[in-house]
């Protein structure tokens, strides 16, 4: 049986907490920020948790399961 190998996009752009839930950073905040407000991108630099419904997904690709 060969071994299940991890996600490389998936490993790159999840973490996990401490307690297990799974870490996300915000898209739209890599380029065409000009025309965005400060606001709006400041409110992009925190990282948010993945929601419930993807949770299962996500640990698919991360080989948790």
């Amino acid at each position: 049986m060969p071994k299940v190998k991890t996600n490389s996009g998936a490993k790159k752009r999840f973490t996990l907490t401490g307690t297990g839930k799974i870490k996300r950073k915000h898209a739209f905040h890599s380029h065409i920020l000009t025309k965005k407000t400060k606001k709006q991108k400041r409110n992009l630099v925190h990282t948010g948790l993945v929601h419930s419904a993807n949770v299962g997904q996500v640990k698919e690709l991360l080989c948790m399961k």
